[in-house]
């Protein structure tokens, strides 16, 4: 799995910046996020949760079950949708109250 950022849609905010634990992600001279060395992400989603304006998407690779399809994730005060867009734009939501996270 790895991250694709839009500079299209990138705010320049750095909250993904700042949330990577892997420091992967910085901001260029456009002011715009980018990251570094992505063969090196984890995978662990948090920039995408973090970014408010859904500029980051998970890739989701065959391996991952997800053929092909991208992850974003919108957030609505406590709650976190989870948006699959598969290559032929057909969309799945997974919507999760962030109270739960550790409830399972």
């Amino acid at each position: 799995m790895s991250i694709e950022i839009s500079k299209e849609i990138c705010i320049g905010c750095g909250q993904c910046a700042q949330i990577c634990p892997g420091t992967l992600i910085r901001l260029g001279d456009t002011g715009k996020a980018f990251i570094s060395h992505a063969e090196r992400c984890w995978g662990c989603a948090s920039c995408v949760k973090e970014c408010p304006v859904q500029a980051i998407a998970m890739f989701l690779g065959e391996d991952a079950g997800g053929l092909g399809g991208r992850l974003t994730v919108r957030r609505e005060n406590t709650l976190l949708h989870w948006i699959i867009t598969m290559p032929d734009g057909e969309k799945q939501i997974i919507t999760l109250d962030s109270r739960d996270a550790n409830k399972y």
